[in-house]
């Protein structure tokens, strides 16, 4: 009887932890690594203390059943009686959202900028030069910018380093939203990324300016063989 007794304890208890330490983790079926464990609760349990606003972060291996992501995410909402941001991930999907419950907490970030594929205002700019079809939609291109997590996934990654790039990735967007509600509240937190969350970005950044750059010069370079062929063979 002793034995069972102390066995119930300890599987309580384990139980007890295990929902604690997957709060604002809520879903990870990907990373399994204690160390971003641990630095998304600190960061969405700082955050809900000091705003009310619990963000949870959801990383899906795939969306069960064939659902959208937004149908998944709508029904994990139904799981919470606070207000609550959901950030989800699914790997297989290639698919990233968040929903906001009730929807006027997304007055407190700008969900269309986090998502952006985009990072910088002249990456937008000069992806809206090349796709834009017209003024409107050169306008809309050329303003969606500063992106946290979709420009970072999109990076190539070895066999051994898709994992980090998923946990970089999905954390760089958690601590954006978390740091613009904190903003929005009027409220500093201790744990935000702050300038160490945009190191990330600007190495995107510069390795787009790159292409770019490289792009011009093989440009140049082949007008100028073009322009040389033309006056010898004159």
């Amino acid at each position: 009887m002793k034995f069972s007794r102390g066995l119930s304890a300890l599987i309580l208890t384990l139980f007890f932890n295990a929902s604690l330490s997957a709060q604002y983790l809520y879903k990870d079926e990907l990373i399994f690594n204690p160390a971003f464990n641990a630095e998304v609760e600190k960061l969405g349990l700082e955050l809900y203390e000091k705003t009310g606003i619990s963000l949870r972060l959801v990383m899906l291996k795939e969306l069960p059943n064939k659902m959208n992501i937004v149908e998944y995410e709508k029904e994990l909402m139904k799981d919470f009686n606070s207000s609550t941001i959901l950030l989800t991930f699914s790997e297989m999907d290639s698919k990233v959202d968040i929903l906001a419950n009730p929807p006027s907490l997304y007055e407190y970030f700008d969900k269309k900028q986090i998502l952006s594929p985009v990072a910088s205002p002249v990456q937008a700019f000069t992806m809206a030069l090349f796709y834009s079809d017209g003024f409107d939609s050169f306008k809309e291109i050329a303003s969606s910018h500063g992106g946290t997590i979709i420009p970072l996934l999109a990076q190539k990654a070895k066999a051994g380093e898709v994992l980090g790039k998923y946990s970089g990735s999905m954390f760089n967007g958690y601590a954006d939203i978390a740091e613009q509600i904190a903003s929005s509240k009027g409220v500093v937190l201790e744990n935000a990324v702050g300038n160490a969350n945009q190191n990330s970005i600007f190495a995107v950044k510069v390795l787009f300016y790159g292409f770019i750059v490289y792009g011009i010069f093989l440009y140049i370079k082949r007008k100028l063989y073009v322009k040389r062929q033309k006056n010898e063979s004159k």
